[in-house]
């Protein structure tokens, strides 16, 4: 299967969507920090993520590092909420203590088991 890292956004909205697609490896993140970037651009201070995990399959351990950076452009472009869709604990992979490291303590961070209840908890 191939992997993919798909970066969205919905400007009106303020809506940042990252989902994690299949076998997700540390060269999709490289891949996709240009893309993130651009997407960021067009989103002011406070705006929301949607992180999406529920279709990825595996994560090398080698993305630790990625995803770090990735967390950390996120927060420097002003997050104001994070919402994670993890419907499997074998999807987490590790994200509450890349949190800690990645993200201000003040953040709010709402994992969610499905897309629906994650809409609800982003106020959509």
């Amino acid at each position: 299967m191939r992997f993919m890292l798909l970066v969205t956004s919905n400007k009106s909205k303020q809506l940042l969507c990252v989902s994690y697609i299949g076998q997700v490896q540390p060269e999709e993140f490289q891949r996709g920090r240009e893309g993130l970037t651009s997407q960021l651009g067009e989103l002011t201070p406070g705006f929301y993520l949607l992180a999406d995990f529920s279709q990825l399959d595996f994560m090398e351990l080698d993305c630790e590092p990625e995803l770090g950076r990735m967390m950390d452009l996120i927060r420097e472009a002003g997050v104001g909420l994070v919402v994670r869709v993890i419907p499997r604990p074998n999807q987490d992979i590790g994200m509450n203590i890349l949190t800690v490291f990645h993200y201000p303590h003040h953040l709010r961070v709402i994992t969610c088991k499905s897309l629906v209840e994650a809409v609800k908890a982003l106020g959509l």
